[in-house]
């Protein structure tokens, strides 16, 4: 699938999807007015917590025990532990709560779903699907770039304002099936996550990644058509550990990739 734009002049991602996506319901400059809107209220009034991992739970229970071809992200704030010791917790709670609940909103903005909250990392995973429009790692990718905008210029503009640091970001992305499973005999009532090779290997590619960068594995490239590789460069060679290959085999290496446009 090809999403090489008519235009001569170079698009991000997001607009690559916008142009094929005939309903456009993806608009970056909305989602950020959106951003602060929420943010300036929950600062107001408290933050509203909503249960975004709802459609997730929903999702898993009807496919428990089953395998699916998933792309896995990865995201978590750069330097949070020293805020930890740093903040007082009024502040970090601010600051954390924010960026959760946000980044899970851009998740379910490019069809994907929220697993789970693990610290202030937010692991979302987008299905592959043949009824879907976009391929799960074009929409993965194009979700991966608007957090970087959400942070930059949703989130860190208000933090600014209000006396705080600005927060950077770090992302991990890799594709790949994973099995639901689910921890007890209840259906309704039992924890459900996901299991498999991608969840391991998204978090540690995402522990690869430098402040407000994308990376993805192997897998996940590999799904996307020359033009759209295009945006990334190979940064295997320069890892002093770079992740062993599923195979097993020690010559080989694990490719990984950086999001070069931005």
């Amino acid at each position: 699938m090809s999403f090489k734009p008519d235009k001569e002049q170079t698009p991000n991602i997001i607009d690559i999807l916008l142009s094929k996506n005939p309903d456009k319901t993806i608009d970056s400059d909305t989602l950020i007015k959106n951003v602060q809107n929420r943010i300036n209220k929950a600062l107001e009034k408290g933050y509203q917590y909503t249960r975004v991992i709802d459609s997730s739970e929903k999702f898993l229970r009807k496919n428990v025990f089953g395998q699916i071809s998933m792309a896995v992200l990865y995201v978590d704030i750069v330097g949070s532990t020293e805020m930890s010791m740093t903040l007082p917790p009024e502040k970090l709670s601010i600051i954390i709560s924010s960026f959760s609940q946000e980044m899970s909103y851009v998740i379910e903005k490019f069809q994907g779903y929220v697993l789970k909250f693990v610290g202030d990392a937010v692991i979302g995973y987008f299905v592959e699907n043949k009824t879907n429009q976009i391929p799960a790692v074009y929409n993965v990718v194009a979700c991966a770039e608007s957090m970087i905008k959400v942070v930059k210029q949703g989130i860190n503009p208000i933090l600014n304002k209000i006396g705080l640091s600005e927060i950077r970001i770090k992302i991990g992305i890799d594709f790949g099936n994973n099995s639901v499973v689910r921890y007890g005999a209840d259906e309704q009532k039992a924890y459900v996550d996901l299991l498999g090779p991608t969840m391991n290997v998204a978090s540690k590619i995402q522990n690869l990644a430098k402040p407000n960068q994308i990376i993805v594995g192997q897998d996940a490239y590999d799904k996307l058509d020359k033009y759209m590789q295009g945006f990334f460069s190979d940064m295997t060679d320069e890892l002093v550990n770079p992740l062993p290959h599923f195979s097993g085999d020690l010559e080989k290496k694990y490719r990984v990739y950086r999001y070069t446009y931005q």
